[in-house]
């Protein structure tokens, strides 16, 4: 790996000089834009919208856009006087507990490797974060824009997360989880069978990315000379659920069949307990009119009774 940035860890009076190298990699397979005839690559030149003119990389700016056809320029000078104090300094801001640190802020890792004399140092920080819990709220200057991160452990490494800024999460608003919308208590039991039925420890290493695999497999085929022959997977027709519970139930058995376990008696006693919206209306039509019997027999006993006094 190679480093893509050089500075130094600061808590308190203790300085720890370090490199950071980007912990991740993304393996997309990445194609260029070409002519169909012939393979060749298209390129695009910067033109200027006014003049129409070719404009070389050393004469372009940044420009920040007001509305209204107006453009603030701004030059490599402005950026240089901005004040990036911790250019070249992870400034360790507290530490605080690692739960409550939501996952949604994180943006970027970087693993951060000691210079040859901070090596004690380095391992004092690794060592008190994980014996403490806590993870360290740092701020840091990368390209030009100084972001919030955090300093946690990974496999006895310090590890940089970059995060976003609070006003760059968006709010969650949906109007339709503001109705009132709730689970039976025989659902949240099924609901909960299924996510037993699932469960398991979390091994990344498990699953693989299928799809850029097969095109992959596409672009070798196309190499040598061959043709491509996809197998054909048999997809299953979801079975059609009376209700959620029927559902519920089916995809336990699906979760257990798949890991070779015995089916589960089925919760009945707790599902009656708790009968669907279909169920109740099948109810209410099939059950009789039970006042217009009663009526009935009723009637002669009154006429009876007449009689007798009479």
């Amino acid at each position: 790996m190679r480093a893509i940035w050089k500075g130094a860890v600061s808590f308190g009076l203790v300085s720890i000089a370090v490199r950071l190298y980007s912990a991740t990699e993304e393996k997309d397979i990445r194609f260029h834009q070409v002519h169909r005839d012939d393979g060749g690559r298209i390129k695009y030149k910067r033109v200027c919208s006014i003049d129409g003119e070719e404009v070389a990389y050393d004469d372009i700016a940044k420009g920040y856009d007001l509305g209204g056809g107006e453009m603030v320029i701004l030059t490599d000078d402005d950026f240089a006087e901005l004040p990036l104090t911790t250019s070249r300094a992870i400034e360790v801001l507290e530490f605080v507990p690692t739960e409550q640190v939501d996952p949604i802020l994180y943006n970027k890792a970087y693993y951060l490797e000691p210079e040859q004399t901070a090596a004690k140092p380095y391992a004092l920080l690794r060592d008190a974060l994980t014996n403490t819990e806590r993870v360290a709220i740092v701020k840091v200057a990368l390209r030009q824009r100084e972001q919030l991160a955090t300093l946690r452990v990974r496999d006895n490494v310090l590890v940089l997360n970059t995060m976003l800024w609070p006003d760059e999460i968006r709010a969650a608003k949906f109007d339709i989880l503001d109705e009132d919308v709730t689970a039976r208590p025989a659902e949240l039991a099924m609901a909960g069978s299924l996510i037993e039925s699932m469960a398991a420890d979390f091994d990344p290493a498990t699953y693989t990315d299928n799809y850029r695999e097969a095109l992959q497999e596409v672009i070798d085929a196309k190499v040598a000379g061959r043709e491509v022959v996809q197998p054909e997977e048999a997809e299953e027709a979801p079975a059609a659920a009376v209700d959620l519970m029927a559902a519920l139930r089916a995809s336990v058995e699906r979760a257990r069949a798949a890991r070779g376990e015995e089916p589960a008696a089925a919760p009945e006693a707790e599902a009656e307990s708790e009968p669907t919206p279909i169920k109740k209306a099948a109810a209410k039509k099939a059950a009789p009119a039970k006042k217009t019997t009663a009526a009935k027999k009723t009637t002669p006993a009154k006429k009876a009774a007449a009689k007798k006094s009479a």
